[in-house]
């Protein structure tokens, strides 16, 4: 298997398109980053992860209808397909094998 090459901020939108099913979306992905990481970000950083996890396979997009509150314009929608289902249990699977390396040694002390 080709080894998933995801930097920190590509694996917390993909989380986030994860947990969000059919309700991802731009704003919503941002929205629930910032709750879950107390950092602001841009919405335009979130396009740039999510059109590049797009072009990787990880994640598909489709557009919803248009809607009057939002002026009559359409949200962009995705949701992670089965490879990046699989990069995410890869990088879950490699972290955990690292944590369980670590000795309860190496925290203390370091409170």
């Amino acid at each position: 298997m080709k080894r998933t090459n995801l930097g920190e901020f590509e694996e917390l939108v993909l989380l986030t398109v994860a947990a969000l099913y059919n309700s991802a979306y731009g704003v919503a992905i941002r929205e629930e980053i910032e709750k879950q990481t107390d950092r602001k970000l841009s919405i335009s950083a979130i396009h740039s992860v999510l059109h590049r996890l797009e072009k990787k396979g990880f994640v598909n997009s489709w557009m919803g209808g248009a809607t009057a509150s939002r002026g009559g314009r359409r949200k962009r929608f995705f949701r992670i397909t089965s490879s990046g289902k699989e990069a995410l249990i890869e990088i879950r699977q490699i972290r955990e094998k690292l944590w369980a390396l670590i000795p309860d040694v190496s925290f203390e002390g370091n409170i």
